[in-house]
């Protein structure tokens, strides 16, 4: 291991920690961008105590301060202000003691994964993103972020008098799901019998590609063999007609959703798609009707048309907000 004595110390660590991932990353004294540390699937650890001591392990392999941090910040695919941080999508657990015992020296700060998203979202680029359709991005105006992923996360950034952004967090993958064609309220029978209470998370997350497969599958009388969002999302740009009705669906109600956010927070500096889906499938969405579903808001249609809509390509925009969050000026 390298001698870390001359290293300067105020390294800050930040992490993005999801249903399938959690990602690492520190950011070293007057860097502009964090620098990536360790990405673990979640599959592989029983415990997040486990996670703490391996990332641990690697922070030093590289030679960085064998005190550890000075300050960290971790976005949660969770609530963040429980004492307890349990995952709605994964087995991990931890409390502010287990954190406290591996980083003993290190202010600690905890964030919703999605907050952190939107307070990167006044840091991208034209090269971080991908444009659907018309619209600008108006500066200093609302930023709304939907992230269909594991789950679905949202969240929102606006500016105060002195032109500082501020996240507005929330869970608003849970609201209620509110289907428009004749087809996608067949698909809300058959997942209301299923789970009750349907949420837009119900169709807009992995999980909820396979949801709408199977409906779609029970609805045609047509089997429904696929079993995962990414085979489902690769027979669908293979032209596999069941797995396309259902990403085409995927999409549909996911501009629906982006354009109720818009209405809703007065999105004018931009409505941004995250997570891993829209990137990979973005072919998909764009053949798809998502600008138009944003666009279809009766006596608000105009109102919607000039607010850009953006896939986000940047590879963890998460660890960005969690290093913004902790007062870096990157």
């Amino acid at each position: 291991m390298s001698d870390s004595t001359h290293i300067p110390t105020h390294y800050h660590l930040v992490g993005d920690i999801g249903g399938t991932n959690a990602r690492f990353a520190f950011v070293p004294p007057g860097a502009h961008r964090p620098t990536a540390l360790a990405k673990y699937p979640v599959a592989d650890f029983s415990c997040f105590d486990d996670v703490m001591a391996r990332l641990l392990a690697d922070w030093r392999e590289l030679g960085l301060p064998e005190a550890g941090p000075d300050k960290t910040c971790f976005a949660v695919a969770a609530p963040p202000h429980l004492d307890t941080i349990s995952f709605t999508n994964s087995p991990w657990r931890f409390d502010r003691a287990l954190l406290e015992r591996h980083l003993q020296r290190s202010s600690i700060t905890i964030i919703n994964d999605f907050a952190a998203v939107a307070r990167a979202l006044p840091a991208l680029t034209d090269s971080d993103v991908e444009q659907i359709g018309v619209g600008t991005s108006s500066a200093g105006a609302p930023m709304v972020a939907i992230g269909p992923g594991t789950g679905t996360g949202v969240a929102t950034v606006v500016y105060d008098s002195n032109e500082n952004p501020l996240v507005i967090g929330g869970e608003g993958g849970h609201v209620d799901y509110a289907p428009i064609s004749d087809m996608e309220f067949d698909v809300l029978k058959r997942l209301r019998a299923r789970f009750g209470r349907v949420s837009i998370e119900r169709l807009l997350c992995g999980a909820g590609i396979v949801n709408i497969y199977q409906a779609l599958g029970d609805i045609r009388g047509l089997p429904a063999e696929l079993i995962s969002p990414e085979d489902i999302g690769t027979a669908a740009q293979h032209d596999n007609p069941l797995a396309a009705e259902a990403m085409a669906m995927f999409f549909a109600v996911l501009g629906s959703s982006a354009g109720n956010l818009a209405l809703t927070t007065g999105a004018m500096g931009g409505v941004f798609i995250a997570g891993g889906i829209a990137p990979r499938y973005i072919d998909l969405l764009r053949r798809s009707d998502f600008r138009a579903r944003f666009l279809a808001k009766g006596r608000f249609a105009d109102y919607n048309t000039n607010i850009g809509t953006f896939v986000i390509t940047h590879e963890d925009p998460g660890l960005l907000g969690a290093a913004l969050h902790l007062g870096e000026r990157l």
